[in-house]
């Protein structure tokens, strides 16, 4: 079965937001993470855009794609949108070098091109 055409819309949500933390971050350390609140900030907010996206592209989409955590990514969506409280700036930050740009890299496949 082919992706509901608002798939495609929200797995280019998923890059754009992906794209911009890895902007944010480039030559930056957690340190420069950790001091920065706008940085910090930043990276948190299209965290959120990202699980958002993930969380209402088609149930018959992710099970195409299993390989992309979307539960782990909805998860991380939550915590920031709700218990920001207990937001670890290691871990964001880690997610932030680590997953996102494989995330990046596999959801930019999934992206149909636009014929030339």
């Amino acid at each position: 079965m082919p992706p509901e055409k608002t798939d495609d819309k929200y797995l280019w949500d998923m890059l754009d937001a992906a794209k911009a933390i890895l902007g944010f971050i480039a030559g930056r350390t957690f340190m420069d993470y950790n001091r920065n609140r706008m940085l910090r900030n930043a990276v948190e907010r299209n965290l959120e855009i990202i699980g958002e996206a993930a969380n209402k592209v088609s149930p018959e989409f992710k099970l195409l794609h299993a390989s992309i955590p979307w539960r782990g990514i909805i998860g991380q969506r939550n915590v920031i949108a709700h218990d920001y409280g207990d937001i670890k700036n290691e871990k964001v930050w880690l997610v932030a070098i680590e997953m996102i740009p494989n995330l990046a890299s596999e959801v930019e496949k999934l992206i149909p091109k636009d014929p030339a």
